[in-house]
């Protein structure tokens, strides 16, 4: 990989990480909710299950929905489904005092699983693969894949740690569930351009 084609990739995926999207606003509410230690799971599951899914998207998935474009269809009513229901869960997130003894945050596995049927995930992925690994060939797939594991580290420390220092200003219960149902809301939107192909 030449390095203009290097930062390239590295300016393409920073951005395509840091920007709200499904991921970053679960962040935001789980650091808001939990606190960094107790969404350090869910973040590890962003920053390998994203990288794991753009790896297997550039060794062959990315063929399947050539080969099938139905398949794209059944993803965005599974992922709009899941979506809808993760957003309902934060909404109805309970104050942290409560959160303690009741509710969790994502898992490892919830949160690598989740990129499956994130719509921004499929966007980023099957752009930085077209982008990046045009030849898809192993080593570039790896390259890409690589990126997004280091800058994710980054992009998923701020986003949990914005919602850390959101936490404090929502010691009110009543704080905390405008919060929730705010981010609810922005993570309903969020789907919107999946929904009209914007």
């Amino acid at each position: 990989m030449t390095y203009d084609l290097f930062t390239a990739l590295a300016a393409f995926a920073f951005v395509t990480l840091i920007t709200p999207g499904p991921n970053n606003l679960m962040l935001l509410a789980s650091g808001a909710n939990f606190g960094l230690r107790r969404s350090l799971p869910h973040m590890l599951g962003i920053i390998l299950g994203f990288p794991a899914m753009i790896l297997l998207v550039g060794l062959g998935v990315m063929r399947a929905f050539e080969a099938w474009p139905l398949l794209r269809d059944v993803l965005l009513v599974a992922s709009v489904g899941y979506m809808a229901w993760l957003a309902w869960k934060i909404a109805h997130a309970a104050p942290p005092a409560e959160a303690r003894a009741n509710a969790r945050p994502l898992t490892f596995l919830q949160s690598a699983g989740f990129q499956w049927v994130n719509p921004k995930a499929w966007t980023m992925a099957l752009g930085a693969i077209t982008l990046y690994a045009a030849s898809r060939d192993v080593q570039a797939i790896l390259w890409v894949s690589g990126m997004y594991v280091a800058l994710s580290v980054i992009s998923c420390g701020v986003w949990v740690a914005l919602g850390g220092q959101v936490r404090r200003l929502l010691r009110d219960p009543r704080h905390l569930r405008l919060f929730n149902w705010t981010m609810a809301g922005l993570l309903l939107a969020s789907l919107i351009p999946a929904l009209t192909g914007a």
